[in-house]
């Protein structure tokens, strides 16, 4: 939606008109006030252009001196979908500081992930986001934070923790200045509270409106194993593989927002936890863009007006995603998830929290590596490539997390014994959240071209959709949408 650097003009008028549609692409800083707001800020007073800054993140408004203003709440927008649709270097840390690594490892570890030098990528993040990775994860633990504070009736201790400060002195030393109020005036003024009851904890996921959640349940419903995924009622349950311990969330969509009750071992796993939501469901997503591009084309764009909301469903890990695809090719969407369940019985780990339906985590990379699967009916041919693909997730050596380079992990994928284009392709498209990823060989791409006119043939239908770039992902979904059996998509 927006280009960098930053129009002034163009963000003017989205403040001007209130514009929703940019809330989370950027942050509007009034000099006057001192304070930072969403584009469609409700102020009766519209700040003259003359007395207003525009900054990409919350962290460079607040590196600039600016605070939140307590009217929009700009730090619960969307995430920016900028940052799912570059895979540069800029794109690839945005997405692991929002992952919470800078929490757990450490700039240093930031840098180490993307290979780089802490300088080098503290300069290239600061020239053109305005902060550095410091002050952008910063402004992450002040927003996740705030919600708690003002959600929730935990202890501050145990709020600081789970934000990811190191002190309670950080934590309030943060919210004052971010805020420019103190953790008890925050809670004192908070408009929803005591939502921890018997261990859940319940949190507000915003998005871009329209989601077509029907479609998105439907897809993940398909799809679930027992013991790790169900559905119940209009809510999806799974558990939930984190850096410091187990989780199991429950996601239904409530009014505006999407209501998540999480239970966590550890409290210090929330970022992680709520951004394995958010890239299951494809929250950051930007549907109106999405629409804008799509229906350009005027074969796709009946079908695309008829979903507008039809998002490109992610994964909550990337390692489970790869094993569940691999096995699912060449097979039905039933048979792969009865092979799935069996790898889940015999090789997932057991949660600790009490669930009567959800039990397991799915495998891990190294339980696979060596393990007997032709015990559990897999075929000669996948073994070798689950055997090769988890040994190389085991040993660090292919990355299928948010920050991995998407170019090099295609061509990686590429390498395996077993692992052809499509599957390469689904794996970037929900393993690595790429939403660019067109899979022109798929048999249900084929037939839904050929309804539209686009014909069958791969490379045809193939050149024709790069007009729809930079989102041929939600392209391939909106055509397999149209498409009434679903068997020939894997999981």
């Amino acid at each position: 939606m927006l280009a960098s650097p930053l129009d002034f003009e163009r963000c003017y008028r989205a403040v001007e008109s209130r514009d929703a549609r940019f809330d989370g692409w950027f942050i509007t800083a009034v000099k006057t006030t001192g304070i930072y707001c969403r584009p469609s800020c409700p102020t009766p007073v519209r700040p003259k252009r003359e007395n207003v800054s525009f900054y990409p993140t919350a962290a460079a408004a607040q590196s600039a001196g600016f605070r939140a203003c307590k009217r929009c709440r700009p730090d619960a927008s969307p995430g920016s979908p900028e940052w799912n649709v570059r895979g540069d270097l800029v794109g690839r840390a945005m997405r692991l500081i929002a992952d919470g690594i800078v929490d757990r490892d450490g700039v240093s570890g930031l840098a180490r992930r993307l290979a780089v030098s802490e300088r080098h990528l503290h300069r290239l993040l600061l020239s053109e986001l305005g902060a550095g990775p410091l002050a952008i994860a910063r402004a992450q633990r002040a927003q996740i934070a705030r919600t708690l504070i003002e959600t929730t009736d935990l202890p501050f201790t145990d709020v600081a923790f789970a934000a990811g400060f190191e002190s309670i002195r950080q934590f309030n030393d943060t919210t004052r200045e971010v805020f420019a109020l103190t953790p008890s005036q925050l809670r004192a003024a908070g408009r929803r509270r005591g939502d921890v009851a018997e261990g859940t904890l319940t949190l507000r996921l915003p998005y871009r409106p329209p989601l077509d959640w029907s479609a998105l349940f439907g897809w993940l419903g398909a799809r679930t194993l027992p013991g790790v995924a169900e559905t119940r009622g209009r809510a999806y349950r799974r558990t939930l593989r984190l850096p410091r311990g187990a989780g199991l969330v429950a996601l239904e969509p409530v009014d505006s927002h999407i209501r998540c009750a999480l239970r966590l071992e550890s409290m210090a796993d929330l970022t992680s936890a709520v951004r394995q939501c958010r890239r299951l469901l494809d929250l950051d997503a930007d549907p109106v863009s999405v629409v804008e591009v799509l229906s350009r084309d005027r074969r796709l764009s009946r079908i695309v007006k008829r979903r507008p909301g039809l998002r490109a469903p992610g994964a909550v890990d990337g390692t489970e995603l790869a094993i569940q695809a691999i096995l699912g090719q060449q097979v039905s969407l039933v048979a792969a998830r009865t092979l799935a369940s069996r790898l889940v019985t015999a090789h997932g780990d057991l949660i600790k929290i009490a669930d009567p339906t959800l039990t397991h985590l799915f495998p891990r990379a190294d339980a696979i590596a060596e393990a007997d699967l032709s015990r559990l009916g897999v075929p000669a041919a996948r073994r070798a490539t689950l055997h090769a693909l988890a040994r190389a997730v085991a040993g660090g050596t292919l990355l299928l997390d948010p920050g991995a380079d998407r170019a090099a992990t295609y061509q990686q994928l590429l390498t395996l014994p077993g692992v052809g284009e499509w599957t390469a392709g689904y794996i970037l498209m929900r393993a690595l959240g790429d939403p660019d990823t067109f899979l022109a060989g798929d048999l249900g791409i084929k037939k839904a071209g050929a309804r539209l006119g686009l014909g069958s043939n791969p490379r045809a239908i193939s050149e024709h959709a790069t007009t729809w770039r930079p989102w041929r992902s939600y392209a391939t979904h909106q055509l397999w949408a149209t498409l009434s059996d679903t068997h020939r998509e894997v999981s």
